[in-house]
């Protein structure tokens, strides 16, 4: 039998009257007493149950207790006199009569006073004992109990229900037992494993265990029990039907007065959803761990290959080997579009063959391959529809360099994991090819000098010609953080603030600035997004010599090193830009210039007055701040003006800085 069975035949057996009411005054419950004594029956309405002289004072202390959501106690006369205890809960009440002797007035009224409804029982009248919760476990309730005071039947119904209601699973199983049986579940407990009560009383709570259930959890639950003590696990658990979840139980012993164990309470909790988030955390954590190894490990080794390299050649052969090196790789090769041809030329190659026999069964690349064509034509990572081989495009600040193929020995090797480490060793690829051409050009010999037409008005200075018929030169270009760009054009024919307004109606011009006008000639400067002409060459290894336009027209001189892949250039141009067209391709020396070489050449184009001001200055500290010298005393220590002197200065500035940027 479980406790609040118990309990309830406990208040049936009272011999005090006890009767429930509803929120309308109508009795939802009534024990033997109350039958027995008043004739109550269940459904009655207050009025129908106690005399008129009563029940006026019944409501209004049952309304205040309502009201006050206290309990309140009242003298009626009944067919003898009675103290009644009035237990509110919510809107319902329990009464729990008590027969006491008659006031010494014997009037039958009440010796409360109805202005202090709350008031308990005078001194000497018999009055309920209320169960102290510090000393009155609930495993320990009995009938006698619940005899010993009229407060009983409410205060244990509202435990009851507390527990009932609770929103984790309560159980008690019994210590005086073997094998601990349970003599209570709550309801939560029920909806929690799906187990009716009476499948479950007078089992042990093993029955939730099963194939997947931790034996060290269950070790250690056992062992607390059998030493009484408290004990908290998690562990799997199963539901009735079968679908396992994450309990956490936490169990601890009952003690009765005398400090035996008589009792287990333990509490169960689901858990599952956290365990779910703790075990993502774990595999992100995990994933992250892997993607940072293999991030590190391939970027390392490309990394070392781009210092050893002297030649792009060398760094795509060193990649191939790396990857194909690398399990679940079996080949890796890098290819290039031959835009002429219209297909792609395998430039490199690995394979994971060790000897003779396995290199006869190696795979080879496939250039005609699905994957390979769509990876270059939309510049983005693909994988093959079998799953079994990925491309990557190698690109760097507009210039394209190929495609890395890796073709893997099963069809899952490519997972999202695997992505990011490729996606990252392509841009490591391509940029250290992009640094390794860049540089190639700055100190080559022998070079390819391009020289190109536009008319297309997509280009400012194309529409700039057009529009006002200057005549614009390039002067050169800065490159912003942003990737953005500053270029300097000088401007003749026409006004320079024309130009401005008729730069500023283009598509490509963020901006334009007239810096400064002189005879007829004018500086202006424009402001160009990321992808402008002068970028796209310099991404192609290219470096722009010359940019003229007039009439329309405009044209264009690029070097490249002898090995560059001029055609990829010129491709590029002529889908950007309509109306393209190459005018010459030349190849020549370009001699190195010396520091003795670059002295002497600007020592040739200063007088001997503009190199003596030139090194005075210098010399002299003119050039700090603050300045130690003044000009007038410069000039003073050459024997001429003041005027003189910074005109002389100021020609030397101008050819210094002419032979820094126009001999680049």
């Amino acid at each position: 039998m479980t406790r609040p069975d118990s309990a309830r035949r406990a208040v049936e057996r009272l011999a005090d009257p006890v009767v429930a009411l509803d929120e309308d005054r109508r009795v939802t419950y009534r024990n033997d007493a109350a039958s027995d004594r008043f004739d109550v029956r269940v459904g009655d309405a207050l009025s129908e149950t106690f005399p008129a002289t009563a029940v006026d004072r019944l409501r209004e202390h049952c309304e205040w207790a309502s009201r006050r959501g206290e309990p309140v106690s009242v003298r009626v006369a009944l067919e003898d006199d009675h103290a009644v205890r009035i237990h509110p809960d919510g809107d319902e009440l329990t009464l729990a009569f008590q027969p006491v002797d008659p006031p010494s007035d014997a009037s039958g009224a009440s010796n409360d006073a109805p202005s202090d409804p709350t008031a308990e029982p005078a001194a000497g009248t018999p009055s309920t004992a209320r169960m102290d919760g510090s000393t009155t476990r609930l495993s320990e309730l009995s009938a006698g109990d619940l005899a010993a005071s009229t407060d009983v039947a409410a205060e244990f119904e509202l435990k009851e229900r507390a527990i009932n209601e609770a929103p984790v699973g309560i159980t008690i199983a019994s210590a005086e037992s073997d094998d601990e049986p349970l003599v209570y579940i709550n309801e939560a407990f029920e909806e929690l494993t799906g187990y009716p009560a009476e499948e479950v009383l007078g089992r042990n709570c093993r029955f939730l265990q099963g194939e997947e259930t931790d034996p060290e959890a269950v070790e250690r639950m056992s062992a607390a029990i059998d030493a009484e003590e408290p004990v908290s696990v998690e562990l799997r658990n199963y539901r009735r039907d079968g679908e396992a979840f994450w309990n956490k139980v936490d169990i601890a012993p009952v003690r009765g007065d005398d400090g035996e164990v008589t009792h287990f309470v333990g509490f169960q909790t689901d858990v599952t959803e956290r365990k779910r988030a703790e075990r993502t955390a774990r595999r992100r954590a995990e994933e992250l761990e892997f993607l940072l190894e293999r991030i590190e490990g391939l970027l390392g080794d490309v990394t070392s290959a781009v210092v050893e390299a002297d030649t792009r050649a060398e760094i795509e052969a060193a990649v191939c080997r790396r990857l194909a090196d690398s399990d679940p790789y079996e080949l890796a090769w890098v290819g290039e579009r031959d835009v002429g041809r219209g297909t792609v030329q395998p430039r490199e190659s690995a394979t994971a063959a060790t000897d003779a026999t396995d290199a006869a069964d190696a795979p080879t690349p496939d250039p005609d391959a699905e994957v390979v064509d769509t990876a270059l034509r939309t510049g983005e990572f693909r994988v093959s529809a079998d799953g079994h081989a990925a491309a990557i495009p190698l690109d760097a600040e507009d210039a394209e360099y190929g495609v890395l193929v890796v073709q893997a020995t099963r069809p899952d090797a490519f997972d999202e994991r695997e992505r990011v480490v490729l996606r990252s060793l392509g841009r490591a690829i391509a940029s250290a090819i992009n640094a390794r051409e860049t540089r190639r050009i700055l100190v080559a010999d022998s070079v390819v000098e391009t020289e190109l037409s536009f008319r297309d008005p997509d280009l400012f200075f194309v529409a700039v010609s057009r529009e006002t018929g200057a005549e614009l030169t390039y002067r050169g270009s800065v490159h912003r953080e942003d990737g953005s760009l500053v270029s300097l054009f000088s401007v003749s024919g026409a006004d320079g603030e024309r130009v401005v307004e008729a730069a500023e109606d283009c598509e490509d011009v963020a901006g334009a600035t007239l810096v400064a006008e002189q005879d007829g000639a004018s500086l202006v400067e424009f402001d160009l997004p990321a992808d402008a002409v002068v970028s796209t060459v310099s991404g192609h290894g290219g470096k722009t010599q010359s940019i003229s336009a007039a009439d329309g027209e405009g044209r264009m001189v690029v070097e490249f090193p002898e090995s560059a892949d001029v055609r990829s250039l010129v491709d590029d141009l002529r889908s950007r830009y309509d109306g393209t067209e190459l005018l010459a391709l030349r190849h020549r020396e370009r001699p190195a210039k010396t520091k003795q070489e670059f002295i002497a050449s600007l020592s040739d184009e200063l007088t001997d007055r503009q190199l003596t001001a030139l090194q005075k200055a210098y010399v002299g500290g003119f050039f700090e701040w603050p300045r130690p010298v003044t000009g007038e005393d410069l000039a003073s220590s050459m024997g001429i003006s003041r005027s003189t002197f910074h005109e002389h200065l100021r020609a030397a500035q101008r050819k210094l800085c002419a032979e820094f940027f126009d001999g680049r």
